[in-house]
């Protein structure tokens, strides 16, 4: 399959997901909340996706590309940490905070292999 876009790509699909998951649940969240977790988990969730399609843009050059993807990777431990605390406030359940990080832990060892590995990925137009 040629990948024409970030979206193509099975990290960006999974971290979407991952969002949109988060966004759903974060609606139950309490009021006192909205400006401080609901607020701070929804944007660390949607970052990953957004620093992916930067990354996509920086793709011509292999240290921009890689930082991108590193600034992707930071926002999925911000999206971790605040999925225990939302587990731990009591705003989500066990079995929906294990399939979050799990879910987290895929992306973060997906967005790690491209870090690793990042040339397959990399414009040929260089």
């Amino acid at each position: 399959m040629q990948i024409n876009s970030a979206k193509d790509l099975n990290v960006y699909k999974a971290a979407y997901e991952l969002a949109m998951k988060v966004f759903a649940l974060s609606k139950r969240f309490p009021p006192e909340e909205k400006f401080a977790l609901t607020s701070q988990i929804r944007r660390s969730s949607r970052s990953i996706c957004l620093n992916l399609r930067e990354a996509w843009a920086k793709r011509r050059y292999e240290a921009h590309f890689i930082s991108k993807l590193t600034d992707c990777d930071g926002e999925n431990g911000e999206t971790d940490s605040s999925l225990d605390f939302a587990k731990d406030c009591g705003y989500i359940t066990s079995e929906q905070h294990a399939e979050l990080v799990a879910l987290s832990h895929e992306v973060g060892r997906m967005l790690g292999s491209m870090i690793k590995n990042p040339s397959p990925f990399l414009s040929s137009s260089r």
